[in-house]
């Protein structure tokens, strides 16, 4: 590259962070209004239906046992195959949506996973099956956390926390109506008819396309200024119009870096951002490595150590779920009074009381185990919920979607190794071993955040992560 070229390289990264920052500053003058809402609903409802695909196996694995004859060690692989592909899926997804767009990736994945659920319906086998709940795994993986991005992306620094995790309730919810919907179709009618309705919502790829524009901060990131303009103005005139009043003129946007000459992978584990970067992960696998490793063996620790039938089992696990719904809303509508890491902090250290005095306590009865883990999931989905918010805050747009990224893997990572040993433990027959090693792993999250994690609230994405 010669020297001229050089320079007006550097320019156009300089001339890309200040339109960056621009952007970010006319998102801040943004009221809430009908087009945020709607835009929240149509990628809420491809999560919402992801997350929905990610718990069905939890409860279609009692009756694939029985029909397929599977012994324990093939029960594990059916529940952790699919989280194998989230894992790979959200390294993945992160690179891509950062740089082919944020709305691209997410449609990909939601018709991805609807033609997996089909192509689930047809399996005969435990080994086909693993397969495609692999390559789902990848679409559920991929998408989670690009709607995050993506959803930060478009909202303004005041009260983000309230919008962003109303948004992300459609996740538990996802994951609540799919335990409902699984408790009762089930026992009734087989998984097959499941995994079948569920590849319906594949079509909402199509909605995607038509209605939710590409973040105007990623256009304006890769130098497609004319599309970031064009796209900013476009949501300013549909505000306009909702609203009938125009809009007051944006703030003076800060002097805004430009980006480095090298960004990526190097960028994210170096400096200020690698500390960020290790401080997330350890977050995100330690909330849900206790959080999975409860939820995924619940219907079976009901059904067979306490000879419960297939119907009370699933319906005593769908309680918790219903109670982790309850502490993700209770979340949602404090976390911009109480802060990000605090909310973490707290919430973890309880969920980590609750799991010690039921692991101290031994776990003698159903309703016992029903009783604390419903509290521990409160905390826990609370938590966990909102890391969905604090991750994308904690990194610039040229690596945002791969910092969330590396937070979804690391997600994987625990609800990969928390049912593991927690099947290990309990195969040992230690009941109380098993909720004494979740509290050490929910304290150690605590203790984390608590050491290491910076407050974001109230502040601009631009101004946490220049």
């Amino acid at each position: 590259m010669t020297i001229d070229a050089a320079r007006a390289a550097e320019g156009r990264k300089g001339d890309s962070a200040a339109l960056a920052a621009a952007i970010g500053a006319r998102f801040e003058r943004l009221p809430l209004c009908r087009w945020q809402v709607m835009v929240r609903l149509v990628v809420g409802a491809v999560t919402f239906f992801e997350a929905f695909d990610q718990l069905l196996i939890a409860y279609a694995l009692p009756d694939l046992r029985d029909e397929w004859s599977l012994g324990t060690s093939q029960v594990t692989a059916l529940m952790t195959v699919g989280s194998i592909g989230m894992l790979i899926g959200a390294l993945a997804s992160g690179r891509l949506a950062d740089r082919i767009g944020r709305v691209k990736v997410i449609a990909g994945c939601i018709a991805l996973s609807g033609v997996c659920n089909l192509a689930l319906t047809l399996c005969t086998s435990p080994e086909p099956f693993m397969a495609i709940r692999f390559v789902q795994g990848m679409a559920i993986g991929g998408e989670v956390p690009i709607a995050a991005t993506f959803i930060a992306e478009i909202t303004r620094a005041h009260q983000r926390g309230r919008f962003v995790l109303l948004y992300e309730l459609v996740f538990p919810a996802g994951l609540t109506a799919g335990a409902l919907l699984a408790a009762w179709l089930v026992p009734v009618l087989g998984w097959r008819w499941v995994f079948a309705l569920a590849a319906i919502p594949g079509l909402l790829c199509f909605a995607l396309a038509r209605w939710v524009p590409e973040s105007p901060r990623w256009l304006a990131d890769h130098g497609r200024h004319e599309e970031a303009l064009a796209t900013m103005a476009s949501i300013e005139e549909k505000v306009e119009k909702i609203t009938g009043t125009p809009l007051p003129e944006p703030a003076p946007a800060r002097p805004a870096p430009p980006a480095p000459a090298r960004s990526g992978l190097r960028e994210l584990l170096s400096g200020r951002y690698g500390k960020r970067t290790l401080v997330i992960g350890l977050l995100w696998f330690t909330g849900y490595f206790a959080n999975y490793g409860i939820t995924s063996w619940l219907p079976t620790i009901y059904e067979d150590h306490f000879d419960l039938d297939l119907s009370t089992a699933l319906l005593y696990s769908t309680v918790t779920s219903c109670a982790g719904l309850v502490g993700c809303l209770v979340v949602a509508l404090t976390v911009d009074r109480v802060g990000r890491r605090n909310t973490v902090i707290w919430c973890m250290a309880a969920a980590a009381l609750c799991l010690l005095l039921l692991g101290l306590a031994g776990g003698d009865s159903a309703t016992g185990i029903l009783a604390w883990t419903s509290l521990a999931a409160v905390f826990l989905f609370g938590s966990n919920i909102c890391l969905y918010l604090y991750t994308p805050e904690l990194f610039p747009t040229r690596i945002r979607a791969l910092g969330s990224s590396v937070g979804g893997a690391m997600n994987r990572l625990g609800i990969i190794l928390g049912p593991i040993v927690v099947g290990a433990i309990y195969a040992g027959g230690a009941m109380g071993t098993v909720f004494v090693t979740l509290a050490a792993v929910a304290l150690a999250g605590s203790l984390t955040a608590a050491a290491w994690a910076e407050e974001t609230t109230g502040r601009t994405l631009e101004e946490v992560a220049p």
